[in-house]
Order: C-alpha cells, then structure tokens, then sequence
C-alpha cells in the first residue's frame, strides 16, 4: 500500500511517499480502508520530533473509510461498513488498523471528508462547550484561534447554544472565515495584554466574557487572564505557541 512516512524528524521536507506493508487488524481492532484522512496540527509535534516517536513511522491518527477486516474481539463491525476514527495507527495510508471502541460509524449523507476532517476537532468542541464550562445562553465567550478547525466548531456551537462569540485571528482571510461561522466580533491577535482586556471589557459594558477557548497558549494566555469576568473560566486546550509560563495561582 502507499502510505506516507517520517524516516526523520523535521520540517514537511521528511514527510516521503511509500510503499508500506498493509497492516492487519489486532484483537480489538478494525483495518480501515481509507476514503479521506485527516490533517491534524498535533501531526506536526510527531513530524518536528516535539513529541518523540520511534522512527521510521506513519503520521496521522484520523481517517474516515470503510471496514476491511475485522479482528478478534472487535464487536459492532461489518466489513463494508463506513467508518471513522480519531484513533487509527499510521492515518496516513491506504489502509490503517484502529480499535474498535474508538471507532465510529458515519452516518448517511456525511461525507467522508467531512467526517474524517472534524471528529476530533468535534469531540474537543464538545468537551469544552459541556463540561469545562457549560455554555448558557447569554453567555459572552472568547475563542482564539477562530478560523482553526476547533474555533470554527466552537463559534457556530456556542452560537447555536445562544452565546455572544468574539474570537482572534491573524489575518483578513481568516477574519471572514470567523465572521462566515458567526463571529460576532472579530478581533486581531493580542500584542498588549492589558491593551486586550480593556479592548474585551469595552466590547461587554466593563464586565469580561464568561469564558475564554484558548488553544494558543504562550502567546494569549495573559490576554486571556485580562478578558475574564469575575469568576470566568479559561479553558487551555493546546499550546500552538508554546506553553504557558509558570504562575502564582
């Protein structure tokens, strides 16, 4: 099968097209035959080597298909079924094994490259909407990184849940995307984070937003701490820009 393989740790440069052996299905598992394959960022922490793997290997971990082969113990399946997996080992393939519990079947009228590319980014949207904080109508939130594939999710959910949205976003592209997904405010990436929150205070009559999504980390997490209501939440879901530094709770 083709498949596309990191021999060494780097930037897209190392990412090189092969023939790899199919695999087979595990106890437990599923071998997915792929339709669409998902792009995720966290492929990059593998490639660049941030989050060390054994090499050589096969990037990416989402992919959406059909059943193959069924191993042992794997309940739930037939083989033809449409699937899809945030789970799968090596995504970036032909053919992928991943367990069955963390496989799902796709439903009518999704398309595969729909549902390859917002499973997990979903699961995120939803984790965060309903147990980090609840979102509740009238609620004002803000979401960085608007126009990624979890801010966009985000934006429309907690639209639909009957929240106020302000999100970040780095360029007049990505501003339109935000906007198309029904941002209600747009803004620019915090450079002064004092400058922020009063920019987030002005925009909700003094008071702050209930509740900030920031999945960049570094870069917005004193800007998000400026923005908050007495007693908002900040919910840190990655660290695009690196990690949060150190501080005194």
């Amino acid at each position: 099968m083709h498949a596309i393989e990191v021999s060494e740790t780097g930037g897209p440069e190392v990412l090189r097209y092969v023939d790899a052996p199919q695999p087979s299905p595990g106890s437990g598992e599923v071998l997915i035959k792929a339709e669409a394959i998902g792009v995720n960022y966290i492929d990059t922490y593998f490639r660049s080597g941030q989050y060390p793997r054994e090499l050589p290997f096969i990037l990416g971990s989402e992919l959406c298909g059909t059943v193959a082969a069924i191993g042992d113990d794997a309940e739930g399946f037939r083989v033809g079924d449409r699937v899809v997996s945030a789970s799968a080992s090596g995504g970036y393939a032909e053919y992928a094994t991943a367990p069955a519990f963390l496989t799902a079947h796709v439903p009518d009228g999704v398309g595969s490259d729909v549902a390859a590319s917002v499973l997990l980014k979903g699961l995120t949207a939803h984790y965060l909407l309903n147990s980090v904080y609840p979102v509740q109508a009238g609620d004002t939130v803000l979401v960085h990184a608007g126009a990624g594939g979890v801010g966009l999710i985000l934006t429309q959910w907690a639209r639909l849940l009957g929240a106020r949205v302000i999100t970040t976003v780095s360029t007049p592209e990505k501003a339109r995307l935000s906007r198309q997904a029904g941002a209600d405010e747009v803004l620019s990436y915090p450079e002064d984070a004092e400058e922020f929150g009063r920019q987030i205070r002005g925009l909700t009559d003094g008071a702050g937003v209930e509740a900030v999504y920031d999945g960049v980390g570094a870069s917005t997490f004193e800007a998000s701490l400026a923005s908050l209501a007495v007693r908002g939440t900040l919910a840190l879901f990655g660290a695009a820009s690196g990690p949060v530094p150190p501080f005194d709770p």
